[in-house]
C-alpha cells in the first residue's frame, strides 16, 4: 500500500514531484467552522520556499498556495481540503547528464529498485520540494491547534559543530537561521560561508518545542504518541535521527537522575519531553532531529552508472548548502499534524 497519506482522523494525502507541473495535499478530517484563508497557509509557505539567499537554493518558487476546496466564506465546511502549489522555476535540463547516473546520498538507485522507474529531475517525488505540501497543510493542522491552546514552535540549536550557548525563544525571529542565540546564529552564518567555498554541505539539529499540549493525547500501545512523532519527523527525507526529551542522554542518566519528580504544582523537571507511557503528560513536548548534509554537493564523488560502471560526477545545479532553516517549518508542520490527529482521536473518546 503506498505510503503518501499520513494520519488516522486528521489524514493527509500529498502529491506531486519537483519538477512537475504541481505539488499539493488534501486534508480529510478537518472538522468544519474552523477560520481558514490562504494568506494565513501562505505565512509558512513563506518560510519554507527557496530562494531566499544565504545558504538556500537560489531557485525561485513563489509557493503561492491555492485552497480548491472545503471551504466557505473563510470556514472550513468539514469536507475535504486541497491545497495546490505550482512549480514555477524548474529547471528540468539541468539534470539531464544525470539520468543514467545515480547520485551519492539520494534515492536515485532505491527508487529505481522499487518501481523499475524513477524520474531523475531534481529527485522527483523524493525530492525536498515535495515539503511544501506538508508544510501547507500543516498550517491547516496549526490553525486547528492553536484552537485548543497548543503552540508548536522549531528553532536550529546546532549547525555543523556549532551548537548554541543558550535558548532564548525571543530571539528566533531575529536572524535567518532560526536561532534562539544571536552570537551563535552569526557563527553559524560564517560557517555556512566557509563551507560553501569549500563545495560542500552541512547538517544540523533542530529542536521543536509543544507548549500548552493537554494531558491524554497518544494511543497505547503501538501508536504511542512520541512513537508517532519519531515516524511524523523521520518521514521528513533529510531526517536521520530523532529524540524527544532527554533523549539518547537518558542512557547515560541513572533512574533517579532521569526521572521527572512530580509535586503538585506539576512536574519538577522535563527529561521525558512531555510524554509518559506514550501518553502527552501536559507539560511542554520538546523533540530534536538530526538533519543530515545537502547530498548535492559541487566537489567530484564516485558512482555508477545504469549499466554499473564507475564513473565520478559533480553536482551543478541550484541546491541548498544546509536544510536549515528551510526545514524548520517542515517539522513544525509534521509535529502539528500529528498531535492534530491525535487531538482529534482523543476527541472521539472523551465525548462519551
Amino acid at each position: 500500500m503506498a505510503g503518501n497519506t499520513f494520519g488516522t482522523v486528521f489524514k493527509v494525502t500529498t502529491w506531486g514531484e519537483s519538477h512537475g507541473t504541481a505539488v499539493g495535499a488534501t486534508i480529510d478530517g478537518c472538522p468544519p467552522g474552523l477560520e481558514l484563508s490562504e494568506k494565513e497557509i501562505q505565512k509558512d509557505m513563506d518560510r519554507r520556499r527557496p530562494g531566499t539567499g544565504g545558504g538556500a537554493s537560489p531557485r525561485k518558487e513563489p509557493d503561492k498556495v491555492e485552497i480548491l476546496s472545503g471551504t466557505y466564506e473563510g470556514l472550513t465546511t468539514g469536507t475535504p481540503i486541497s491545497l495546490l502549489i505550482y512549480n514555477k522555476d524548474a529547471h528540468s535540463k539541468s539534470y539531464n547528464h544525470l539520468k543514467n547516473i545515480f547520485r551519492p546520498g539520494h534515492g536515485d538507485i532505491t527508487y529505481l529498485k522499487k518501481y523499475g522507474i524513477r524520474d531523475h529531475r531534481g529527485g522527483g517525488r523524493a525530492s525536498a520540494r515535495e515539503t511544501a505540501a506538508r508544510v501547507a497543510a500543516g498550517a491547516v493542522a496549526k490553525k486547528l491547534l492553536g484552537k485548543n491552546g497548543v503552540q508548536v514552535i522549531a528553532y536550529t540549536v546546532a549547525l555543523g559543530s556549532i551548537e548554541v550557548k543558550k535558548r532564548a525563544l525571543d530571539e528566533i525571529t531575529g536572524n535567518r537561521l532560526f536561532c534562539p542565540d544571536t552570537a551563535t546564529a552569526a557563527l553559524m552564518e560564517e560557517k555556512i560561508d566557509t563551507v560553501r567555498n569549500n563545495k560542500d554541505t552541512l547538517g544540523g539539529i533542530v529542536e521543536i518545542l509543544t507548549r500548552g499540549c493537554p494531558a491524554g493525547l497518544g494511543e497505547p500501545v503501538f501508536d504511542k504518541l512520541d512513537a508517532e512523532l519519531a515516524k511524523a519527523l523521520m518521514s521528513i527525507g533529510a531526517v536521520k535521527g530523532v529524540e524527544i526529551g532527554a533523549g539518547f542522554e537518558a542512557a547515560l542518566l541513572t533512574g533517579s537522575q532521569n526521572n521527572d519528580p512530580l509535586t503538585p504544582e506539576g512536574f519538577k523537571s522535563n527529561r521525558s519531553g512531555g510524554i509518559l507511557a506514550g501518553i502527552s503528560n501536559g507539560d511542554d513536548i520538546v523533540a530534536r532531529v538530526a538533519v543530515k548534509p545537502i547530498p548535492s554537493i559541487a566537489m567530484e564523488q564516485e558512482t555508477v552508472d545504469l549499466d554499473n560502471k564507475p564513473v565520478k560526477i559533480k553536482i551543478g545545479g541550484r541546491h541548498d548548502i544546509s536544510a536549515i532553516p528551510r526545514i524548520i517549518p517542515v517539522c513544525e508542520a509534521m509535529v502539528a499534524l500529528t498531535l492534530a490527529d491525535h487531538l482529534m482521536r482523543q476527541k472521539a473518546i472523551s465525548s462519551f
